[in-house]
């Protein structure tokens, strides 16, 4: 079965598909290097939505929790949805502005953390709202603080192109669905303190995509929408893709705000970062492997990049181009025990020798987050490249410490 590129984004001011700015022999290897220059390409796209909307922006931690970054990008977003009660506090520490935290569901200790940490604190059911929604009002007003509810809904209508992240498919766990609502329901003490609606049903998707869920989610709920004070339309928006409409998503942003007078809020995660992240690794040892020698590189697909075999999708390599395409072609392996620990096939003008560097693109979004030591595998470097000065900055390493504390 051939594995698709990505659609890991191409075509910005550098190309992140095809070439990176700084010199990739500077990192330690293996090393995440995210080009700050690039960062604020993304951030301006999301700025111009903002100030055509009104509408409010925040940073998916899920996405990307680089916090380092996170004083860039303040000027421009308004806040963090966090997954769970760190990212939450990673949010309310680092980045501060709004903290919005969703989860399929929390403990009584979760609620307990995230009613000290979020404004926004949502529900994926009625169940737990009920359960957990008089507690958070209670234990935030303890502290003090104001606290918001909501809801998140299942928009009845999928859009998911890969089964394991479609987040509104036929079977979803995600979100109260249509025939759990009523307008007494809204009316009840049960939503005593309820002001957002949200709901997600997009991953890696265009503003059609956008338009498909909203008729949907209108022809649902359009009753009970003005019922509250702002609405999520979640994540996985492209905004800076190239070629991504953004004139249809600020049309269907002012739309929906105009006939409903709530505000909209999208959370991007990859749209962020989209493009600026790079895997810097290094050859090992090249070894014959049946009908292709394997380069073996000092990572590991599973611990570095598991994304490539769940998804499962081709990442792109700088200067490589597809099996036969050029003079010389391989396959690219890490250096774990399992098997499947091969990025894919790839050819390249000069053939690899031990020593070489290797650099994976758009590899910020849904891969720092995810990283393991597997195999005791460490963990690669971070850095930050600043084009302004052609500088990389590694602001942290990793360390067999790293690896200990965690498994006790």
């Amino acid at each position: 079965m051939s594995v698709p590129e990505g659609p890991r984004r191409p075509d910005n001011a550098v190309d992140g598909r095809h070439e990176c700015r700084f010199d990739p022999t500077i990192p330690p290897s293996p090393c995440f290097v995210v080009d700050e220059g690039l960062v604020r390409d993304n951030l301006a796209v999301l700025a111009n939505v903002k100030s055509r909307t009104g509408c409010r922006i925040l940073l998916a931690l899920k996405a990307f929790a680089m916090w380092r970054l996170f004083p860039l990008m303040l000027d421009t977003l308004d806040g963090v949805c966090a997954s769970s009660p760190f990212e939450a506090r990673l949010g309310r520490e680092e980045f501060g502005n709004e903290v919005h935290a969703l989860a399929a569901a929390y403990s009584r200790d979760d609620v307990m953390n995230l009613a000290a940490t979020a404004d926004h604190l949502l529900f994926n059911s009625l169940v737990q709202l009920k359960q957990y929604g008089p507690m958070a009002l209670a234990r935030a007003a303890d502290l003090g603080r104001g606290l918001n509810l909501g809801i998140r809904i299942h928009p009845g209508h999928s859009e998911g192109a890969t089964p394991i992240y479609d987040p509104s498919g036929p079977t979803s766990r995600l979100g109260v669905r249509r025939e759990n609502f009523s307008p007494a329901l809204l009316d009840s003490a049960l939503f005593h303190g309820v002001t957002c609606l949200h709901f997600h049903a997009l991953c890696e998707q265009d503003a059609v995509n956008l338009e498909r869920v909203l008729e949907a989610v209108e022809k649902r709920f359009a009753n009970h929408i003005p019922h509250f004070k702002s609405v999520n339309f979640g994540g996985g928006h492209h905004i800076t893709r190239p070629g991504y409409d953004v004139n249809r998503l600020v049309e269907l942003v002012n739309g929906f705000q105009d006939r409903f007078g709530v505000r909209v809020y999208l959370e991007p995660g990859e749209a962020a970062v989209l493009g600026a992240g790079y895997l810097v690794a290094t050859v090992l040892d090249i070894v014959p492997s049946g009908d292709m020698p394997t380069a073996i590189l000092d990572t590991a697909v599973p611990a570095h990049m598991p994304d490539v075999i769940e998804m499962p999708y081709r990442p792109f390599v700088v200067g490589s181009g597809l099996p036969g395409e050029k003079p010389y072609s391989c396959r690219l392996g890490g250096l774990s025990c399992l098997a499947g620990d091969v990025a894919g096939e790839y050819s390249f003008d000069p053939p690899l020798q031990v020593g070489d560097r290797v650099v994976f693109t758009d590899m910020a979004h849904y891969t720092m987050v995810k990283t393991n030591t597997f195999n005791g595998v460490a963990l690669p470097s971070l850095a930050v490249y600043h084009p302004d000065t052609d500088a990389i900055e590694v602001v942290r390493r990793f360390c067999y410490d790293d690896f200990k504390n965690r498994l006790s």
